[in-house]
């Protein structure tokens, strides 16, 4: 009976130890997730690094998709909240990168490009600068909680990631439940706030302002080099937010935190530190809930005297400056730390917006899928048919998954065609968009044009095994960045073919000559004139962009060789010699070359740049003018004027978040009278 005591006592005696080991813990691990502990605080005498002004680079990035940036220096972003952000971001492909040594290009990029698409590990360079990443289009499963921030209530707590301290604060963004509507960010004049553009029309402005003009534009282009078109969209967007008195209100918090461990320290003051601590935490009770002056509390202007004369009596007393230093450092580096998060955060919800299908465009494809199947079109007649394969017409394709885009650019073709009757329209799609598509176009006419709806996945092709499916793959677009020794970085938006494009002659195996369009263009001239050019035996007809050579891209390609007055093209209007192009057998040098390719990202920009090179006809620049879907700085009368425009970039004119100023020609080519676009609010 005793020993069964005296066990029940040690069991006793062990849970007691566990539950208290268990406490301690919970409270161990919160602080150590938000301080960073195991990483440990910088020094008081941490100092920023400068990044040399020989670094330079490029760096490419996939179409959709932030990239997440490795190899940094610490002082750019702290390694816990790293870690947070990649948990709680959709997978995106691992960084890589290595330097290149190449002459000044035409764009005066000097020095040494960085180049992300290849791994370091795998060509053995060692790399002293930041890297990029290039990262190819993912499709997002789901938003899920971003770091939903716990808020510590004691006066101690340096790591209040809810409330910015002044210094460090930066967009608090409003995250809206619309499926295209876009996380807005209400930007600060914090230090951690990267800064509006300005442009100086002042000819007697001083030096010291030049500078810090040309400071704000460096750290515009880097928030691009990292974030891409998210910086633009974010300069274009900010909204002026009266905030004065909260902005100082967190200046005083920030100063009276940094005091306060060291004033509570010493015996003599606890009167003073009494006081500091019920100021502190009145402001915090404030800040928790109040972001804009007008939600303030009314008796708020009696606290603020408080505050500073609290703050008065702690700097005239005679403390460790070491302490209050490093105090301010920790709380410098907590602000830089939530500046980073905030801004990626953002820059995530930017992209989610981006990939995804807007409600009222799902709308539009869900009941159009349905009205096919409860009133199928008719068949179409024998003459139709005939079009569809005669070579001595126009024929124009469009790889294609959304209807309105596809519409939009058949209806501006033919609305400024001489001759509609000639032009006959494949739309290439996928199973999923098949019978909406094909609906749609049975019921919209469009002039005397021709329109067939073709499903990639039916097609047999002789180079594919009976168990290898096909599937539609859009135009890739790229962002390729150039770092500079003197200035600041430059970036570059191109688009190229995809995979299905390598299929054309099989798909059409009857046509010698077709002209691909991109589902993102509007035509504003006649099209016509384009079979008459002679492209000089080349395959392809497109416009250049000479501001990426390939030769600066040489790394990339291996040990390829390279002509170094070739420029990158661009798809999105693009004439094909098809019977040059099977005669030149230009889908198995693809095919050779994607198989040949050691990694999977870039296949198609490094394939398709590869594949063509010398096979190239450049036409006129006025042809297309490109950037719709990026630059808010075109000039709207040459917009107008253009033959051709691109949307190319992330802002889409079919998107919450497209540039305004474009997306109104865009919209001109819906008819708005449409049935299912005014049951599914499509306006």
């Amino acid at each position: 009976m005793k020993g069964g005591i005296l066990l029940a006592k040690r069991r006793w005696k062990g849970l007691v130890i566990a539950v208290l080991g268990l406490v301690l813990l919970s409270l161990l691990v919160p602080l150590v997730f938000l301080l960073g502990l195991h990483n440990g605080f910088h020094s008081s005498g941490y100092t920023t690094p400068q990044q040399s002004s020989a670094s330079v680079g490029l760096r490419i990035y996939g179409r959709h998709g932030t990239p997440k940036i490795e190899n940094q220096s610490e002082d750019d972003e702290s390694t816990h909240v790293d870690d947070l952000m990649q948990r709680l971001e959709p997978t995106f492909p691992k960084d890589f990168g290595e330097n290149i040594v190449v002459g000044e290009a035409e764009n005066k990029t000097a020095g040494f490009p960085l180049l992300d698409g290849l791994s370091k590990e795998r060509l053995g360079v060692n790399q002293s600068t930041g890297v990029g990443d290039l990262t190819k289009k993912r499709q997002s499963t789901g938003v899920g909680d971003l770091a939903k921030t716990k808020q510590s209530t004691g006066v101690d707590d340096l790591a209040k990631t809810k409330q910015s301290t002044g210094v460090g604060d930066l967009a608090k963004t409003k995250q809206s439940t619309g499926v295209g509507d876009l996380a807005k960010t209400k930007q600060s004049t914090g230090v951690g706030d990267l800064g509006k553009k300005k442009q100086s029309t002042d000819v007697g402005s001083t030096p010291g302002a030049t500078e810090n003009i040309r400071d704000i534009d460096e750290g515009e282009k880097l928030c691009e080099l990292k974030f891409g078109s998210y910086c633009l969209w974010r300069r274009n967007h900010k909204e002026k937010v009266n905030d004065f008195t909260v902005k100082k209100m967190k200046d005083l918090l920030y100063v009276a935190r940094a005091y306060y461990p060291s004033i509570a320290k010493l015996p003599a003051l606890d009167k003073l530190s009494h006081e500091m601590k019920q100021n502190i935490q009145d402001f915090e009770r404030v800040l928790s809930v109040t972001t804009v002056d007008k939600d303030l509390p009314p008796l708020i202007d009696q606290k603020l005297p408080k505050m500073e004369a609290v703050i008065a009596q702690a700097k005239a007393c005679r403390v460790d400056c070491s302490n209050v230093d490093k105090k301010f450092r920790q709380l410098v580096d907590l602000t830089e730390d939530e500046a980073t998060f905030h801004m990626r955060q953002s820059a995530f919800l930017y992209q989610l917006a981006v990939q995804t299908m807007p409600k009222s465009h799902h709308c539009l494809s869900m009941r159009l899928t349905v009205e096919y199947f409860r009133d199928p079109p008719p068949d179409i007649d024998q003459s139709l048919a005939e079009r569809h394969l005669n070579p001595d017409l126009h024929h124009f394709v469009i790889f294609s998954s959304n209807v309105l885009a596809s519409s939009a650019v058949i209806n501006s073709t033919v609305t400024h065609a001489k001759e509609s009757e000639n032009q006959v329209f494949h739309v290439v799609t996928d199973r999923q968009n098949y019978f909406a598509m094909k609906l749609w176009f049975s019921r919209n006419k469009y002039i005397e044009a021709t329109v067939e709806v073709l499903n990639i996945e039916d097609h047999k092709l002789e180079n594919n095994k009976a168990s290898t499916s096909i599937h539609l793959s859009l135009p890739e677009e790229y962002r390729v960045s150039f770092l500079k020794v003197d200035g600041p970085p430059t970036t570059e938006y191109l688009s190229v073919f995809s995979h299905s494009h390598y299929l054309l002659p099989e798909i059409f195996p009857s046509l010698k000559k077709v002209v691909v369009l991109d589902d993102d263009i509007i035509v504003q001239r006649d099209l016509s004139v384009l079979w008459g050019i002679n492209m000089d035996g080349k395959v392809n007809g497109a416009v250049q962009s000479c501001s990426v050579r390939l030769i600066q891209l040489q790394k990339l390609f291996a040990d390829k060789r390279l002509d170094e007055t070739s420029c990158a093209w661009m798809s999105g209007l693009n004439v094909i010699d098809l019977v040059r192009w099977r005669e030149q057998d230009i889908s198995g040098r693809y095919l050779k070359l994607v198989t040949e390719m050691n990694s999977e990202e870039a296949v198609a920009l490094r394939a398709s740049l590869l594949t063509f090179q010398g096979e190239v006809y450049a036409l006129d620049d006025k042809w297309v003018l490109s950037g719709l879907g990026y630059n808010y700085g075109v000039d709207i009368e040459t917009v107008k004027n253009a033959r051709v425009l691109h949307y190319n970039g992330n802002m889409k004119p079919w998107l919450e978040l497209g540039i305004r100023d474009y997306t109104v020609i865009w919209r001109k080519f819906l008819n708005q009278e449409n049935q299912f676009l005014s049951d599914c609010n499509i306006n």
